[in-house]
């Protein structure tokens, strides 16, 4: 089959792995509580208690999730470019693999808000309900962007290897610099670049991991790891940099709002730890078993993902508006006694929901196939077609990682119409003008 290559056990488990820790982390820092006027708060945990800050060491695990998909990206592009495939073809079966999952997640949600709303729900709450709903969206426009340049930069890496993931991390210090030096919308413009230029380093070092090289020898993870670390160290230690590196209110300097040198040099650290873990990793999954675990956590990664915030608005309104959950102040001994049950009965909704969602994986599935995103894209106007779409969604869900689904209590209709038309276009793209295009004989028999 086209595109295909052989599978990495130790990438997916990878990917998986990363997926989950946030999910138990976002789980884990999720602080309730009910407000004198029966309402739920939502206080932040890293502001009330500052020493969970370090937590973000290591729950802030996304690197590793670009690490990995730059090594399965490099495996695919190049199997699908060898075999005569195209760019446009290959970005838009990427593409679809986000977008239809994350449409899929869009529609009930926005549904639910809306039901709310006619019902007469607090705007306030609906506010913070739509945040919650879309606080994991950051991350889906900067690796569909960084996804959708996958041919160039990997010709790019073919020409320059390491050299090119170093220019692309001076380049991310030069701008963390600039951001540092300058003020209000000029740094917010300036710091725009990092989203792409920081996490590509860990998706560049994927590429040269999965070409072999300096990368696979035990040095370089090693070497990696602790200069990562000392550099981490030393920013927060010396330099104006926070540990958190996750947003934290109220915080001068942020480490991923955009992306700082800091959390390059932990996003090193981290990347570097996984290329010196490999060897051991993937000879303890040679076992055909645990390989079957690990493709079944693959199989349900982008579902946990995007709908791993469900199970605590469903707990916070069965528990905390019925006044069943035990509240004591936030941060202290009994609240941390409490977490693990916190997490259990998340985990024990998460899996209900799974369950309840499998006829959407199967209609998915459907959809994809019909979709045909191994479709090659030949032709400019498809090209176009593509391109729009891409920018359309990438617009759509950056709007909504920054102000949430629901802003002031209501959908952004501009922003749903944008994603709607975004997703269409890289859907169609393929098939809008088929019919133009087969021989006029074949038309006609069609017709």
């Amino acid at each position: 089959m086209k595109g295909t290559s052989a599978r990495n056990g130790y990438v997916d488990l990878l990917r998986a792995a990363a997926i989950v820790l946030v999910v138990v982390g976002h789980w884990l820092i999720t602080a309730l509580e009910r407000k004198p006027d029966g309402s739920l708060a939502a206080p932040e945990l890293m502001v009330t208690v500052p020493w969970t800050q370090w937590l973000t060491l290591l729950f802030q695990i996304m690197p590793v999730f670009f690490l990995a998909g730059g090594y399965a990206a490099a495996g695919s592009w190049g199997a699908w470019h060898a075999e005569g495939g195209t760019a446009a073809g290959w970005i838009r079966g990427r593409a679809l693999r986000l977008l239809l999952p994350t449409g899929a997640y869009v529609v009930p949600a926005l549904g639910g808000l809306l039901t709310a709303a006619a019902f007469g729900a607090d705007p306030s709450l609906l506010a913070m309900i739509g945040w919650a709903l879309a606080m994991q969206f950051w991350f889906l426009p900067v690796y569909l962007t960084i996804s959708a340049l996958t041919p160039w930069l990997y010709a790019a890496h073919r020409r320059w290897g390491l050299r090119l993931a170093a220019a692309t991390a001076v380049a991310a210090v030069g701008v963390d610099l600039m951001v540092l030096g300058a003020d209000g919308d000029r740094a917010g413009q300036l710091g725009r670049l990092n989203y792409l230029l920081v996490w590509a380093v860990a998706y560049q070092l994927g590429f040269a991991w999965k070409d072999g090289g300096p990368t696979t020898r035990p040095w370089f993870g090693a070497v990696l790891a602790l200069g990562g670390a000392a550099g981490y160290a030393a920013l927060v230690g010396l330099g104006p940099f926070p540990v958190s590196l996750v947003l934290v209110s109220g915080e001068e300097v942020s480490n991923t709002d955009p992306p700082s040198v800091a959390m390059l040099a932990w996003l090193l650290a981290q990347c570097g730890l996984c290329l010196l873990l490999a060897p051991f990793a993937e000879r303890a999954l040679r076992s055909a078993r645990r390989m079957r675990l690990v493709g079944s956590l693959g199989r349900v990664s982008m579902t946990l993902y995007l709908w791993h915030m469900v199970p605590v608005l469903a707990a916070g309104a069965v528990f905390y508006l019925t006044d069943l959950a035990p509240e004591p102040e936030v941060g202290s001994g009994a609240w941390w006694a409490w977490r693990p049950a916190w997490i259990l009965v998340l985990a024990a909704l998460f899996c209900l929901l799974l369950v309840a969602l499998r006829p959407v994986d199967g209609l998915l599935i459907r959809l994809a196939r019909r979709a045909r995103p191994g479709a090659e894209l030949n032709g400019v106007w498809r090209s176009l077609c593509l391109v729009a779409g891409l920018a359309d969604a990438v617009w759509a869900l950056t709007q909504w990682a920054v102000q949430g689904l629901a802003r002031e209590g209501s959908p952004d209709w501009p922003t749903v119409l944008a994603f709607a038309v975004g997703a269409a276009l890289v859907v169609s793209a393929a098939t809008r003008w088929a019919a133009a295009e087969r021989p006029e004989a074949e038309v006609r028999q069609a017709g």
